[in-house]
């Protein structure tokens, strides 16, 4: 995993300020606004915001056919509109504070040890080398929230056995049987 300091100086290279568009939010294409989120995150955004999990999240679209015939996913999603984010109301987002890893270091993500940079009008501002650290911060914590989930994941697949004709979402929690 990449370090802090790995990272501080090609985001302030990069520069960022967020111009609060709301674009990141939009479904421009689809699938462009798929939000992932974790067990944890959606139960800080239960308790911020009274809301049930099936009212936040979703499953990943993407299912796998297991060996019983039923289908699988590994993911949750935040729920959206045909236009956006659920959480996006008057062009801000609702839950602002309590906003998952990868809303809090849009449009920067680590893959493996490099940095990806999604496409946003936000890039290219000035930024100071302590929100360049900031930023860089965030994403190595982010990085090892994503490493800890998946790893979570695994140990819970390898039990894991989906219902015969059921789908279900495997997560780092354990494997929730949808309805329906």
């Amino acid at each position: 995993m990449l370090e802090v300091d790995d990272v501080t100086g090609r985001i302030e290279s990069i520069g960022f300020c967020c111009r609060e568009c709301g674009a990141c939010c939009r479904r421009v294409a689809e699938d462009s606004n798929l939000v992932l989120v974790s067990p944890a995150e959606i139960r800080a955004i239960m308790a911020a915001t009274g809301m049930a999990w099936e009212e936040i999240a979703e499953p990943y679209p993407d299912f796998i056919t297991a060996g019983t015939g039923g289908e699988y996913t590994l993911a949750w999603c935040i729920r959206r509109t045909d236009e956006a984010c659920i959480f996006l109301h008057g062009g801000r987002c609702s839950i602002y504070v309590h906003r998952p890893w990868i809303c809090r270091t849009y449009p920067f993500m680590l893959v493996d040890d490099d940095l990806a940079v999604s496409e946003c009008p936000g890039l290219g501002a000035p930024l100071s080398p302590c929100d360049a650290h900031d930023a860089a911060a965030d994403l190595c914590r982010r990085q090892a929230a994503e490493a800890e989930e998946e790893a979570g994941i695994r140990a819970v697949f390898r039990e894991a056995v989906v219902p015969p004709g059921k789908r279900a979402v495997i997560d780092s929690e354990g494997m929730k049987v949808l309805d329906g």
